[in-house]
C-alpha cells in the first residue's frame, strides 16, 4: 500500500526548496531569470500551439537574411548550429529528441522555453532566496550585477531589443528571435520567502558571484555563463551536503544553533578563514585523480561515503520538521494555543522545539488523529494491517514518533534514492565541472574527485582581492591557493580534516604528498603555474585574466564602477 494526500508530503522550503530530483544546470539558469528579472516572482509563459522545434528556429533565420547574411546558403551547418551550440536539447540524438529552450546565454531565453522539459525541481528558487537574503548588501549587489549581465540589450521597463547593443553572435542569435513571444506575463502567485537554514553559505555564494563577474569585461561570454553554471552548482551541492549534518542535528538536539542566525551567523567571505565559526562546516577529502594513488581514492571514497550515508538520517529529520511544521499551522490558525513567532513565520529552530517535553500533550493528540488516519489510508483491508505498520505500532513509540516511523517505512527508500541522484546532479558526477566521480559498474563507490574546470573556476575566484570596492587580480602562493580552498569550500587537498588527523598514518600522508603533486601538475595542464625555479617560495599561481586596479570592473555594491 502506500501514502496519500498530505501525508505523502516531504518538500519544506523553511530547509530547502528543491525538490530531490536529477537536476540540469541549463534548466536551472533558464528558470532562474524569470526570478531574476521580477524580484523573485515566476513566469507564467503565454499558452502556444506546440513546443517550440529546431526547424522554427531555423525557418525564422531563413526568412530575415538581412539578420545573419548567407544562413540562407547553407541550412543544414545552421541547422546544426543552432541544434548543437543554441539549444538545450533532451533526449539528444533520440526519436524523441525535444527542445528544452535556447542555452541560457541571455535572461530572455526562458521566454522560448518547453515548459515540460525545463523543470528545476525548486534549484532556481533556492539559489534566488539564497541570493536574497545574503547580508551586508552583497545578495542586492550579486542580484543586481547578474541581473545587468545576463539582460544585456533588453529595455527591462519596455522589455524590447536594442539592435546596436553589441554582444556575442549566439546571444545575438537568441536576442532576434525575441519577436516570437509577444507576451510574457510576471506571475501573480505570491513566492514562499525564507531564508536559507544555513546563512553562511549564501553570503558565500553572493561573494562569489560578484568575484566571477569582475572578469566579464575580460572572458568571452559564453565561457562566463558555463562559470557562472558551474559556481552555482557547486555551492548548491556545498549548501545541501551540510544540511545533510545540520537539520539531523538539530532534531536531536531539539533546538537550532544560536550563531546560525542571520543576525549571528559568524561568516565573512572577506576574510582569509570565511567560515571561521561555523558549528557545521564542510570537511571535504578530494581526490586529484593520480591513478597510482590508490590510498588516496580511498580517503576520498570514505569521505563521500560519510556524507551519502547521512541521508537516511536527513530523510527522517526532514520528516520531523515537515509534519512539526504542519501541527505548528494547526494550532496556531485553528486553536491559537501556540502564537506567531516575532519573526512572521515558525523557523526550522522553532519547530524542532515542538519536541520538547512541554509540548507532548498537544504534539501527541494532534498526532493521535493523523495516525489513525494515515494508518486506515494505508491498511490492506478492514481488518488487516500492513506488515509496515504492524512491525512500527509493536515497537509501543508515541503517536508521533509511530507517524514518522510509518512514513519512513513506506518513503524513506524512495527519498534516498531521489536524494543520492539530486546530489550526484548538483555535484555534475563524472564531468569535469564537478566535484564527484564514479566507476560506471553497478554499485561502484563515490569519491570525491576536483574536475579540472571547476577547479579553474575556483582559481579565478582565489587571485581576486578587493579593495575600496574593487576587485583586481594577483598572483598567490601554492600554499594560499590550497588553504583558500580548504577554509572556504572545505576542500581538503594536502591534509586531512581535524577529526581525522589523530589518525593520520604514514600511508595517509604518503598519499596526501601524491595528491599535492598531483595537484600541482593539473594547475600546470590548466595553465595557472610554472615551476620557475626549485625555490618554495616562487611556487606561485599566476592569474590568466590580469585585472588592474583602475579598470572598469564590478562593485561589490553593485553597478559597474569606471
Amino acid at each position: 500500500m502506500s501514502v496519500k494526500g498530505r501525508d505523502k508530503e516531504f518538500r519544506i522550503p523553511k530547509t530547502t526548496y528543491v525538490d530531490f530530483k536529477h537536476i540540469e544546470m541549463d534548466r536551472v539558469l533558464t528558470m532562474f531569470f524569470p526570478r531574476l528579472k521580477y524580484d523573485g516572482y515566476g513566469s507564467r509563459r503565454p499558452p502556444r500551439g506546440g513546443d517550440l522545434t529546431i526547424e522554427e528556429f531555423l525557418e525564422d533565420f531563413l526568412e530575415h537574411p538581412e539578420w545573419f547574411a548567407g544562413f540562407e546558403r547553407y541550412p543544414e551547418v545552421v541547422t546544426r548550429w543552432i541544434e548543437t551550440d543554441l539549444m538545450d536539447v533532451v533526449n539528444r540524438g533520440k526519436a524523441n529528441q525535444a527542445v528544452a529552450a535556447p542555452r541560457p546565454l541571455h535572461g530572455n531565453t526562458y521566454k522560448f522555453r518547453n515548459a515540460k522539459h525545463t523543470r528545476d525541481y525548486g534549484a532556481a528558487e533556492q539559489i534566488y532566496w539564497m541570493l536574497f537574503y545574503a547580508r551586508k548588501g552583497k545578495g542586492q549587489a550579486a542580484r543586481d550585477a547578474l541581473k545587468q549581465f545576463f539582460f544585456p540589450g533588453i529595455d527591462l521597463v519596455t522589455d524590447r531589443y536594442d539592435p546596436n547593443m553589441s554582444v556575442d553572435v549566439e546571444t545575438q542569435a537568441i536576442l532576434r528571435l525575441d519577436h516570437q513571444v509577444t507576451q510574457d506575463m510576471k506571475d501573480s502567485k505570491e513566492p514562499s520567502r525564507f531564508p536559507p537554514l544555513c546563512i553562511g553559505q549564501a553570503d558565500l555564494l553572493a561573494d562569489d558571484v560578484l568575484r566571477l563577474l569582475a572578469y566579464e569585461p575580460y572572458i568571452p561570454r559564453s565561457v562566463l555563463v558555463d562559470y557562472l553554471k558551474t559556481l552555482l552548482a557547486f555551492h548548491l551541492a556545498l549548501y545541501h551536503l551540510k544540511l545533510m549534518h545540520m537539520l539531523p542535528t538539530m532534531v536531536k538536539q531539539q533546538a537550532g544553533n544560536d550563531l546560525c542566525s542571520i543576525k549571528d551567523c559568524p561568516a565573512n567571505p572577506g576574510q582569509d578563514d570565511a567560515l571561521e565559526g561555523c558549528p557545521y562546516r564542510v570537511a571535504v577529502v578530494v581526490d586529484m585523480g593520480d591513478a597510482n594513488n590508490e590510498h588516496m581514492a580511498e580517503l576520498a571514497r570514505k569521505s563521500a561515503d560519510r556524507f551519502y550515508r547521512q541521508i537516511p538520517a536527513f530523510v527522517h529529520a526532514n520528516y520531523v520538521v515537515k509534519k512539526l511544521d504542519e501541527m505548528a499551522e494547526y494550532l496556531n490558525k485553528k486553536t491559537g494555543k501556540l502564537a506567531t513567532p516575532s519573526s512572521g513565520f515558525f523557523t526550522v529552530g522553532d519547530l524542532v522545539a515542538l519536541l520538547k517535553p512541554e509540548y507532548d500533550t498537544d504534539r501527541e493528540a494532534y498526532f493521535k488523529f493523523r495516525l489513525a488516519s494515515l494508518i486506515e489510508g494505508s491498511s490492506a483491508g478492514a481488518d488487516e494491517l500492513d506488515p509496515e505498520i504492524r512491525e512500527v505500532t509493536a515497537m509501543g513509540l508515541g503517536d508521533f514518533e509511530s507517524f514518522i516511523e510509518i512514513l519512513m517505512a513506506y518513503r524513506g527508500k524512495y527519498h534516498r534514492q531521489y536524494i543520492t541522484e539530486c546530489l550526484d546532479s548538483l555535484l555534475l558526477k563524472n564531468k569535469d565541472t564537478g566535484l564527484l566521480a564514479q566507476a560506471r559498474t553497478k554499485g561502484s563507490p563515490r569519491r570525491f574527485v576536483l574536475g579540472s574546470k571547476l577547479l579553474e573556476v575556483l582559481i579565478q575566484i582565489a587571485v581576486l582581492t578587493q579593495e575600496n570596492w574593487r576587485f583586481a587580480t594577483r598572483e598567490i602562493r601554492i600554499e594560499e591557493l590550497l588553504a583558500f580552498l580548504r577554509e572556504r569550500y572545505g576542500l581538503f587537498i594536502d591534509r586531512l580534516p581535524e577529526f581525522n588527523q589523530n589518525c593520520g598514518s604514514i600511508l595517509d600522508r604518503r598519499a596526501l604528498r601524491l595528491n599535492l603533486e598531483a595537484f600541482n601538475r593539473r594547475l600546470r595542464e590548466i595553465g595557472f603555474y610554472e615551476d620557475l625555479s626549485d625555490a618554495y617560495v616562487t611556487q606561485k599561481v599566476t592569474p590568466r585574466y590580469a585585472i588592474e586596479r583602475a579598470s572598469q570592473g564590478i562593485s561589490s555594491r553593485g553597478g559597474r564602477k569606471a
